[in-house]
């Protein structure tokens, strides 16, 4: 019998952390190196036990930890992430404009899924986020790329010059990921003022934000009363509380949009899970002082890449924050074949720019990034020396 898959489907990229790992299984780590993993972007270790033990508290002692529970999710959940947001960005942000989704993922693909169809496009500055670029692929919407240069920042003017009558949204990404460079208010301000005027929405991924370097508000977009015409945020809890494999992501957006998202959810997986939810509810409410923290921790880190990375032959970083630095090699191969060679090489597992850029992008072949959240400072001592020394054979 003959197998039938959808074209969307089968031209999309497989999931590059999968094919890293693939790369792993491969192969045989160098004599006496322990492999040094910057390959993805997720916290390794567990939450902290105060968070664990009321998760076992709520698996025991509340019946809706195992039950469907609404589709947009925990109301107490939706006003306390309001009332957090309103804190921290100054304006007015309501539970009405709030849903809880499993992951920012799957905030991505709901939101995308209000708003474009099958021949429409949606325009992503490169490098970008990989598993936007594959949800528009895989769904038949054009990723419109809109390259970002050498200072990794997108130019308002350039987008505009992208717009056509089948545009429908821009998609930003701060703290950046694969970047780790953070947008400046007025940048991002540029681009709602672009969207507003071009009647798109304009999506701002803050799954980092919690280790974003500046004090106080990392933009001014929620201040305009009628924020949510235009600007649909979205966050993740996986990052904050260590709860990636419990799926908790959030939309910020207008109600009306978010009886749309219902739909889609409703569909998929009818509510976000639910001891998931809970857990980051009880964060929001006990663990601000460790999250603190932990975003004081990951910022050592950030300059510890920055120090490491300082003259280091055949390599310049090109950006650094939140959990990345994003960095560009003269080393005379294609970025994806040099990823390959240095797991068994030097015991470093990195992903290359080919997994961030449009296929044949000349940038993608020259640059790498690597999640550096989850090796510490000596890790990155390390690591700088592994590729400082690097000639690949």
């Amino acid at each position: 019998m003959s197998q039938h898959l959808a074209p969307t489907m089968t031209a999309t990229q497989s999931p590059p952390v999968m094919e890293a790992r693939r790369w792993l299984a491969a192969a045989t780590l160098p004599e006496g190196l322990e492999l040094l993993n910057v390959s993805q972007a997720a916290p390794v270790a567990p939450p902290p036990p105060p968070l664990r033990a009321a998760m076992i508290a709520a698996i025991e002692e509340d019946d809706g930890s195992h039950l469907y529970g609404p589709v947009l999710g925990l109301p107490e959940l939706r006003e306390t992430l309001a009332n957090s947001m309103t804190g921290r960005y100054g304006g007015a942000v309501k539970d009405s404009q709030i849903a809880i989704t499993s992951g920012c993922n799957q905030a991505f693909a709901a939101v995308m899924s209000t708003l474009a169809a099958p021949g429409d496009n949606v325009i992503l500055p490169v490098p970008w986020y990989f598993n936007h670029q594959m949800w528009l692929q895989m769904t038949g919407v054009e990723p419109r790329a809109l390259d970002t240069g050498p200072s990794l920042l997108p130019d308002p003017e350039a987008a505009a010059a992208l717009i056509d009558a089948r545009t429908r949204a821009i998609v930003l990404v701060s703290p950046n990921n694969p970047c780790g460079v953070e947008y400046p208010d007025a940048l991002i301000s540029a681009f709602r003022d672009l969207a507003r005027a071009r009647g798109l929405a304009l999506i701002v991924d803050e799954t980092y934000r919690d280790f974003d370097s500046r004090s106080g508000a990392p933009h001014s977009l929620l201040q305009d009363p009628d924020w949510d015409d235009t600007v649909i945020s979205l966050y993740s809890f996986s990052k904050a509380y260590r709860l990636t494999g419990h799926r908790v992501g959030a939309i910020a957006t207008s109600p009306a949009r978010l009886a749309q998202v219902e739909k889609f959810l409703d569909t998929v997986q009818i509510c976000a899970p639910q001891l998931g939810q809970r857990a980051a509810l009880w964060g929001l409410k006990h663990l601000e002082d460790w999250l603190a923290g932990q975003r004081d921790e990951i910022l050592a880190r950030r300059t510890a890449m920055e120090t490491a990375f300082q003259r280091l032959p055949g390599w310049e970083l090109l950006g650094c924050g939140a959990y990345f630095g994003y960095a560009r090699h003269r080393l005379g191969l294609p970025s994806d074949q040099l990823a390959e060679r240095m797991v068994s090489e030097i015991g470093v597992l990195a992903l290359p720019g080919t997994m961030f850029a449009p296929k044949g992008a000349p940038r993608g072949a020259e640059e790498m990034r690597f999640a550096f959240a989850n090796i510490d400072e000596t890790g990155i001592r390390e690591l700088a020396e592994r590729l400082g020394t690097y000639t690949p054979s």
